[in-house]
């Protein structure tokens, strides 16, 4: 596979980049037309970037994060999760990994894998957190490989049908 993996421009390539997450999560026009303006807002968030994953000039993956913040959203909404299992100290010194897809047929490849492992190379934090659909997955297992171990599980979010896990990993994440 032709593949290269760089500084994405996210704000830029918001449509590329939400047509690859559309594909690979399963998200209808109404779904995209929100996070758009979430992908927006949180480019602007400091010390929040981006990679991409291109294959003969088309972006197959991405993934962006930021240093966390206990005032952002998803913060408010994990930490009692984490404080009931006593692990809200995730919060603290903390890069988040926002969003990372990977073009389903572009899947299973180690896309995923280089995406999430050079966007916390270059972390300043001791540690990584992110959230997850709590189900045996294949996103679950390559987190899992890296590091990851669960934070607190069954996390419900406003209108997300199924629950989540939120997971953390020291840093760098284990290679294999």
């Amino acid at each position: 596979m032709d593949l290269v993996i760089g500084t994405l421009d996210l704000a830029a390539h918001v449509d590329e980049a939400l047509a690859v997450q559309a594909l690979a999560f399963g998200l209808g026009p109404d779904e995209i037309a929100v996070r758009r303006q979430i992908v927006q807002r949180h480019m602007r968030m400091p010390g929040a970037r981006a990679l991409g994953a291109t294959s003969r000039g088309a972006l197959i993956g991405f993934v962006y994060g930021m240093p966390n913040s206990r005032a952002h959203w998803w913060s408010t909404i994990v930490e009692p999760y984490l404080r009931a299992e006593g692990n809200d100290g995730w919060l603290d010194d903390s890069f988040v990994i926002t969003e990372l897809h990977v073009h389903p047929g572009h899947q299973n490849r180690g896309v995923g894998r280089l995406l999430i492992t050079r966007i916390t190379d270059s972390a300043a934090e001791p540690r990584s957190i992110l959230s997850a659909i709590d189900t045996d997955s294949p996103a679950r297992g390559l987190y899992h490989s890296l590091g990851y171990t669960d934070l607190a599980r069954q996390v419900h979010f406003p209108s997300a049908p199924k629950p989540y896990a939120v997971m953390g990993a020291p840093l760098p994440l284990r290679r294999r």
